[in-house]
């Protein structure tokens, strides 16, 4: 095969390559079998081939010098014609520099010729402009105004500029001998000053923004400017208030005016503020005052609510128009402006605020009491309701009489609602209208009346109420209405706690206020939790008391000592399952009236009292073989009701009774054996004693021996 470069161009395989030259040659593959191979035949070929591949790798060789050869002499010219450029690039650069300082001294004479033409043509234009001014001056003192410029309505613009200077100058002479021509110049001044401000009133009525900026730009320097520009606010606002919104339309007033004051007036901050002073001061004080006044002492609660509106509305238009140009102290602007609109009613706010939410609370607190036909009793103050208090916590007697509350809490969440929702209304005013400094100590005399009438004059009162009307704890089947005050009390807490998270801490947290302010809040919470620990520990009292009075009425001796041993069919006694119904009830009755860690605490107190009272009671008895078996079974009862709790001590205090109860039974050998047990050895064997004791068969057989 033909032999050429391109065959060894990447990706060459060597090995593919032999076997593709020994594929082709006659006899050097497999094709044929052993017998067609010829390996002479083979080796000529590759021979040939060799050869071929030497003469290829000369004729590569020899190109490839001739190209080095021709790369060596391009890059030899090139060279030359750098050096060239380079040589031609230092020459161009001298000429530059040549030019730059030839150019430079020009420069330095023209603007030296430039000088002494100025230095000659400044007094000459000054001549010629004073004299200009005298041949005016001449016309005013002669009384006849001849020339053209003061008499073509077309060149207002010349004359006056004219007058503006002639005016100067006639300021500068003796009254005495220029009064008349004073005079003259002076009423044509004013005469030109009218003039261009109807000019300008007729091109802002037609809308002609370049007519209005070039009117404005002569009056400028006359002192009927300012006059220019009240025209011009006043012409703005004729029919810019169409809607009811006069905040609305105040704020599309000024976006459109301030589009147009920057094409007017070289300065138009200054007209844009003089423009919202205007509004200010006139349009939005009169509304304000309009619907403020006629509900001031007519209406307080609509009057706090416009107060709040309007003053909320008028910032946030504020803030709308601090985005315009007004000056480098805008907000100061803006804020003295809101303040000349409400200073006089911010000044009685706080004053009316708190007198309208103390009425407000009043009634809402005494329309609740009406509709329960309730005459709200009169609760002690002093040293003798104070050791009345001392006294009931201390030995939780019931002191003055009980009264029936017919089921009524005199707690009502709809008035808790009402009274924290007129607080909130409060809080938001009083964040709104107080001044910073005063913030803090505002909401905080808020926060006393919401104490005072939610606290005081709701929570405090039906606690005392309640308290007066749990029943002594020999009473019989009393109703225990407190654990629904405490059920209430306890949603009206959270109510309270939230409306102080989340109302007052924001307006109080960073000042001395809140000191006041958690310190006033836990007095009052502590004392309510007194006044509902003690309710809670007398209802707990009455509860045993009901126990107590069930196990007295229906349990009987002969319940344990039964006269036929061998006909006992009950499971356990009558008063055991009633005692039982009952504590279950109250168990459910705690679990709904209580939240968290109370209904624990107060079942755990429930549950000792319960065991107490059980342990006494099973000690006022005897009681034979089958009525130990009996006893067995109802404190097995009583431990199953004392699962409900869900309390470990007392069903810890259960099972060691029933331990105490297998001694009612036990065989005599086998007592001291039992008395050993892992759930009676940590007792005291006095106790151990007293229960064997209560066994019929003591004497008989002997049992105190064990125990000496």
């Amino acid at each position: 095969m033909a032999t050429t470069a391109k065959m060894f161009e990447e990706p060459f395989d060597a090995d593919e390559y032999i076997e593709r030259l020994a594929w082709r040659t006659p006899g050097g593959g497999s094709k044929g079998g052993a017998e067609a191979f010829d390996p002479k035949r083979l080796l000529e070929e590759f021979e040939n081939h060799i050869e071929e591949l030497k003469q290829l790798d000369e004729k590569i060789q020899r190109r490839v010098e001739k190209l080095e050869h021709q790369c060596q002499r391009e890059a030899k010219e090139f060279a030359h014609k750098v050096q060239d450029l380079q040589r031609s690039n230092q020459v161009a650069f001298q000429h530059f520099q040549e030019l730059d300082v030839h150019i430079s001294y020009v420069a330095t004479k023209v603007c030296h010729l430039g000088d002494q033409l100025e230095g000659v043509n400044t007094p000459r234009q000054r001549a010629v402009e004073a004299q200009r001014l005298m041949t005016y001056f001449n016309e005013f003192l002669d009384g006849e105004l001849r020339s053209d410029v003061f008499n073509n309505p077309d060149k207002i613009k010349e004359a006056a500029d004219i007058i503006q200077k002639l005016h100067l100058i006639a300021q500068e002479l003796p009254f005495d001998r220029f009064a008349d021509v004073k005079a003259k110049i002076a009423s044509k001044y004013h005469d030109l000053e009218r003039q261009l401000i109807q000019e300008f009133t007729a091109a802002q009525r037609r809308g002609e923004i370049g007519r209005m900026r070039e009117v404005a730009a002569v009056l400028l320097h006359f002192k009927g400017y300012a006059h220019c520009v009240d025209v011009y606010i006043k012409q703005c606002q004729e029919g810019a208030y169409v809607r009811n919104d006069v905040f609305e339309d105040t704020a599309v007033l000024c976006q459109r005016v301030n589009k147009q004051v920057g094409e007017v007036f070289s300065s138009p901050e200054a007209v844009m503020a003089k423009l919202i002073q205007n509004i200010f001061e006139n349009k939005l004080q009169a509304h304000v005052r309009e619907k403020l006044d006629e509900t001031r002492h007519s209406d307080v609660e609509q009057y706090l609510k416009n107060l709040y509106d309007l003053y909320t509305k008028t910032t946030a238009l504020a803030a709308k128009l601090s985005e315009f140009n007004l000056g480098s102290d805008k907000h100061t602007f803006l804020s003295k402006l809101i303040k000349n609109i409400f200073s006089s009613y911010l000044e009685s706010y706080i004053d009316m605020e708190r007198e309208y939410l103390h009425t407000r609370s009043a009634v809402i607190l005494q329309r609740y009491y009406d509709s329960k036909n309730h005459q709200k009793r009169p609760i002690g103050t002093g040293s003798i309701q104070e050791l009345k208090e001392r006294i009931r916590q201390r030995t939780n007697l019931p002191l003055g009489p009980s009264i029936d509350t017919h089921g009524e809490t005199f707690l009502s969440q709809e008035v808790v609602v009402n009274l924290l929702q007129e607080t909130r209304h409060a809080f938001e005013r009083c964040h709104r209208l107080s001044d910073p400094s005063d913030l803090p100590k505002n909401a905080f005399s808020i926060f006393l009346l919401l104490v005072e009438h939610l606290c005081v004059d709701h929570i405090d009162y039906a606690l005392e109420i309640g308290l007066s009307a749990i029943p002594s704890a020999d009473a019989k089947n009393a109703n225990l209405y407190f654990l629904d005050v405490v059920q209430q009390a306890n949603t009206i807490f959270h109510l309270f706690d939230k409306q102080f998270n989340d109302h007052l801490m924001p307006l109080i947290s960073s000042s001395p206020k809140l000191t006041e302010c958690l310190h006033k809040k836990k007095e009052v919470i502590e004392q309510m939790e007194v006044k509902l620990d003690t309710g809670i520990d007398r209802t707990l009292n009455c509860m045993v008391g009901q126990m107590k009075h069930i196990l007295a009425t229906e349990q009987k001796k002969t319940d344990f000592r039964p006269e036929d041993e061998n006909n006992v069919m009950i499971q356990y006694t009558t008063a055991c399952s009633k005692v039982c119904a009952y504590v279950s009830r109250q168990v459910e009755r705690v679990r709904k009236s209580m939240d968290g860690k109370n209904v624990d605490t107060v079942l755990t107190e429930l549950g000792v009292r319960f065991h107490r009272l059980i342990h006494e009671h099973l000690q006022q008895y005897s009681y034979s073989s089958m009525g130990g078996m009996l006893a067995i079974c109802d404190v097995a009862e009583y431990r199953r009701c004392a699962k409900d709790f869900r309390v470990p001590l007392v069903l810890q205090l259960f099972d060691t009774l029933h331990a105490l109860c297998n001694l009612l039974v036990v065989a005599p050998d086998n007592l001291k054996q039992v008395c050993s047990g892992e759930q009676l050895t940590s007792l005291d064997r006095n106790l151990l004693h007293a229960f064997v004791q209560l066994r019929v068969d003591y004497r008989s057989a002997r049992l105190g021996r064990h125990f000496s």
